[in-house]
Order: C-alpha cells, then structure tokens, then sequence
C-alpha cells in the first residue's frame, strides 16, 4: 500500500530518510535552512523540497495525507536552553497544529527532545493533548534512546504521536530493534584506518562504549565540535578530541587523540554513508547534529503504517 507524507523543519533528511525507508512517499518537504534544502535536494533530486518559513508554509494543497512528520525546535525544552516552551519565539508545535488543521493527516510524527517531557512542560503537554483531541487526534509522546535501535549513540529523543482517533486503538510504539548498538570503535574503526593509521586497532579497542549524545548547535551558537565541556569529557574517555572536526581521518603517523569528521559523525548518527551533506564543514555538521537518526525515524514510522494498514484490513473485515 502506497502512504504519503509531508514534512516541517526537514533540516538534513534524517526523519525523512527514516520516512522513505518505512515506505512512505514524500509529497513536500519545508525547511528553512539553504544547506539542509540543498543535501535533501542532493540525495533525493525527485523530492518536493519548500525552502521556507514553516509559518509561511500552506498545507492546505495537501489536505488528506497520510502522516504530517516534522522535527519541530527543541530550544524551548532543551535543558540547555532556557526552557522558556511556550513564550519562546521558536516554539513551533502552534504551528504544527495549524498544519493538521490544513492537510488532516491521518497521523502525526513530530521528534523534540527529552526535556519536552520535563514536570515544568505539565501544562504545556496536556494543553497540546487537548488541542490535538480538539482536530480528532489522540496524542501521545515516547521516549526513545537511539541505542535501541541500533544507532552507536545514546540520544535520547521523545517521538510525539498523534494520531486520528478511529486509528489509535491500532497502535503500538516502538520497542527497540533487539540488536545490539556498535561501539564507537566498531562503528567508525574502517573510517578512522582510511588512511593508513597505526594506531586504529587500538583506538577501536578503547573506543569501547556507545557515544554520548552529539550536539549540531544552532546558527547562532555552537560550531563544528562536539559540545560544550561535559560532552567534550565524555568524548574524551573513548580518546575522541572533541574540540573541533577535521576534513579527512588520521595519517599513519598520527599520536594523540583523533578528530571525527562529518562523515564520522553521520555515521555515529545513524545516516548511511551514501547520504551526502551540502555546505562546508560546521554547515554540514550542524545538520547531522540536530538530525532524527534514520533508524529510530523509520522505527516510529514504521508502526505508524501498521497502525493505518491494521486499520483498514479491520474495516475490510468489518463491511
């Protein structure tokens, strides 16, 4: 069965890829940035890809699709930020709700981060819960560590789901892959010895845990390192120097601590070595940072689509 989807805040195709490998079509992509626009235009020349605003963003042309995805800011929940939720100007969910008004998605997929389910959004999230009753939706929220599905990267994300009522009793939220995260060293020992360093094996060997969460920053803050302090520390121990990333792996002579490069760190994130990145170094970092790894993206899609398809083979039954 042929599903649709559009997508806000499409930043560098990590959910849509997700999406696409879960067998869902994308009929429009919106996103704000010029370089995450150009990567998805990149990878998928066929894609409807809306460099704009998400608030200038209509759905009405695509009223009656089948899921609404979007990875909409998490600054207002992030506990790194200031937590501001509803009074911060970059608080998109009044905007995502406006698009289901519009298109009527028989679905919602939107991803933020774990601080989106903080005691102090109590009231943020039961007022979303009624908003979405409100359109016909029963909304939920998981929290989901990328780990489980297979990605060499703890990343805690939370997937809010909403979904249209006569559809919900059909849905179950993902589990988990039941495969074993690689380590660092496992996932990235190929990349690191590219080059011909001698020291790869024992790096691999070191690099003996999953990664802590990678940080993308914003365009007003952060670069192309690996985070502040504490995430630096933690890069450290599996003899990772966070400060900055580097265009190419270590040479064969190399000593001391190596540098990821972007392509490293996609992998860290669950992309697949043949999606490409539009910009130069911080530009495509901060798209692999701030992207829904592809697996976890494909995992709460995937459910999605049994949820629709266990809908209708019921109602087949049932006339």
């Amino acid at each position: 069965m042929s599903l649709t989807s559009i997508e806000i805040c499409a930043g560098g195709g990590g959910q849509a890829l997700g999406l696409e490998r879960a067998g869902f079509e994308s009929l429009a992509l919106c996103e704000i940035d010029s370089h995450a626009c150009a990567t998805l235009r990149l990878n998928r020349p066929s894609w409807n890809v809306i460099e704009s605003d998400v608030r200038e963003f209509s759905a009405l042309p695509y009223k009656g699709v089948d899921m609404l995805a979007g990875g909409v800011p998490c600054p207002p929940f992030s506990i790194a930020g200031q937590q501001k939720g509803a009074d911060d100007e970059r608080d998109l969910f009044p905007e995502a709700l406006r698009i289901v008004s519009e298109c009527a998605p028989r679905v919602v997929m939107l991803e933020n981060v774990r601080g989106f389910l903080g005691t102090v959004f109590n009231d943020y999230r039961e007022d979303l819960r009624n908003k979405f009753e409100d359109l016909g939706y029963v909304a939920s929220w998981h929290l989901l560590n990328a780990s489980d599905f297979g990605v060499p990267q703890l990343r805690p994300r939370v997937a809010i789901t909403a979904i249209r009522k006569e559809l919900s009793p059909f849905f179950s939220p993902p589990l988990g892959s039941g495969k074993l995260a690689p380590t660092v060293g496992e996932a990235l020992y190929d990349l690191m010895a590219a080059r011909g360093w001698k020291g790869a094996k024992a790096w691999r060997d070191h690099a003996n845990k999953i990664a802590p969460t990678l940080v993308g920053g914003s365009k007003k803050h952060g670069g192309a390192d690996l985070g502040p302090t504490r995430a630096r520390a933690a890069w450290a121990e599996l003899g990772v120097n966070g400060k900055s990333l580097l265009e190419e792996a270590p040479e064969p002579g190399f000593e001391g601590s190596p540098r990821l490069t972007v392509r490293m760190a996609a992998r860290i994130q669950g992309f697949p070595d043949s999606w490409e990145f539009s910009g130069k170094k911080t530009a495509s970092y901060r798209q692999v940072g701030n992207a829904f790894p592809p697996p976890v993206a494909e995992a709460v899609a995937n459910s999605l689509r049994e949820c629709i398809q266990s809908t209708e083979l019921s109602q087949k039954k049932a006339s």
